[in-house]
């Protein structure tokens, strides 16, 4: 009920947005998400550490953001002229993890975080956790939300873009470096965020399976796939 009124609550927000866009099919806009958010990353990527790449790092959370306010207004607009519809749901999940896996991995090659390894290694637990929650829908028939959400992490990522950026331009630095296997990263908004969206995707893939597990044995239990070797027994 609560999800439903914010639901609402966001529709009634965008109107003015809904009506601009309505001559577009909800696809096209899915789509629109994809170039901002390209942007966004390699924004992040390339900025240097002087002020400009901290006008870099601010315009990179404009990007992402726009991204996400495409993301969020396709599925209103389906809603609003009636063309909700499978393909439209399969690419938004899709340009979604393409995105996900692309800022962070962006942002670990930038030179504020500078590991590729840990980026990738980051990307694929996120990529492993968002995989958890659409293989609990295809087999069960319930999407599962549980963990670390991309909403979480896409906002903290905002906030550790515009953070960065204010502390590029005012010329601020933590001065520090992770310890161990990691003391060759600074300690910064951005390195910050490639750890929390890698740890957070382990465990969102962790808590996922486990609540994904109980649901799925309780539909066995329940309504038992059909078994070919007890059928063709029965027949002969």
């Amino acid at each position: 009920m609560a999800l439903e009124k914010m639901r609402r609550r966001w529709e009634a927000w965008l109107q003015p947005l809904l009506t601009a866009f309505y001559k577009l099919s909800p696809s096209t806009v899915t789509w629109l998400a994809l170039p901002f958010g390209v942007a966004g990353g390699l924004l992040a990527m390339y900025a240097p550490n002087d002020t400009t790449g901290g006008g870099w790092l601010l315009s990179a959370a404009i990007m992402i953001a726009l991204a996400m306010l495409f993301d969020g207004l396709d599925g209103s607009l389906a809603r609003a002229k009636g063309e909700v519809t499978r393909w439209g749901d399969y690419l938004d999940h899709t340009i979604d993890r393409v995105l996900d896996g692309v800022w962070v991995v962006c942002i670990s090659a930038s030179v504020f975080v500078g590991d590729m390894t840990l980026g990738f290694a980051a990307a694929f637990l996120t990529l492993l956790g968002s995989y958890m929650g659409t293989q609990a829908q295809a087999v069960a028939g319930a999407r599962n939300y549980r963990g670390f959400s991309r909403a979480d992490r896409t906002i903290l990522t905002l906030l550790s873009l515009v953070v960065m950026g204010v502390m590029v331009l005012a010329g601020w630095s933590i001065g520090a470096t992770y310890p161990g296997w990691f003391d060759h990263i600074d300690v910064n908004p951005l390195s910050l965020i490639v750890f929390i969206s890698g740890l957070g995707g382990l465990w969102t893939f962790i808590v996922r399976f486990l609540q994904a597990k109980g649901e799925i044995q309780a539909l066995d239990a329940t309504d038992p796939l059909p078994q070919p070797g007890i059928e063709n027994e029965s027949d002969s």
